[in-house]
Order: C-alpha cells, then sequence, then structure tokens
C-alpha cells in the first residue's frame, strides 16, 4: 500500500509543479514604453500579469533574456511577452510583435 501513496504522492507534486510552469508562462499583452540596449532592459506597459502575481494592470522595466529581442520591437510596438520572476528581478524569457 504504501508505494501507491508515495507515487499518488509523486504524481500530485509533478502536476502542481507543472501547473505553476505553465501560469509563469502565459502570454502578456503589453506596450514599449523604452528600450535600454546596454543594459539588456525594456520598460513595459502590460494589463495585468498574474502567473507573475500582478493583478494590477502596470509599467515596469525587465530584463531580457536574449539581448537580440531588444532590436526587434521599437518605442511604441504592442507586444505579446512572457515572463518569468528571478532572485536579480523579472526577466522577459519571449517577445513577439502583437498580430
Amino acid at each position: 500500500m504504501k508505494p501507491i501513496i508515495r507515487a499518488t504522492a509523486a504524481f500530485a507534486l509533478t502536476l502542481g509543479l507543472t501547473a505553476s510552469a505553465l501560469a509563469q508562462a502565459a502570454s502578456i499583452n503589453g506596450e514599449v514604453k523604452k528600450i535600454d540596449e546596454t543594459t539588456g532592459k525594456i520598460t513595459l506597459k502590460h494589463g495585468p500579469a498574474k502567473g507573475l502575481g500582478m493583478d494590477e494592470p502596470m509599467t515596469m522595466v525587465y530584463r531580457v533574456r536574449d539581448p537580440a529581442m531588444l532590436k526587434q520591437v521599437k518605442v511604441g510596438d504592442k507586444v505579446s511577452f512572457e515572463a518569468e520572476e528571478a532572485a536579480s528581478g523579472y526577466t522577459v524569457t519571449k517577445m513577439e510583435k502583437a498580430k
């Protein structure tokens, strides 16, 4: 009986971690307000980002995982992006112009 309980607990933990990862990867709609290529940061005005614990619209400065992302957009562009929280702050992991 104990192996069944362990397997069930492991499965439940896996589902919980997967749901958390999916929540953080949810796409956020925003607008580019500022680009700073020298520091690898972008300022985005965006709606709620529930997966990051942001329930209200706001404007924030984000680091970008790949500095090449900054060359694909310009101030005023509407974008859809994904971000994650790390010890050093919030980082944009994926970004594309809104369609």
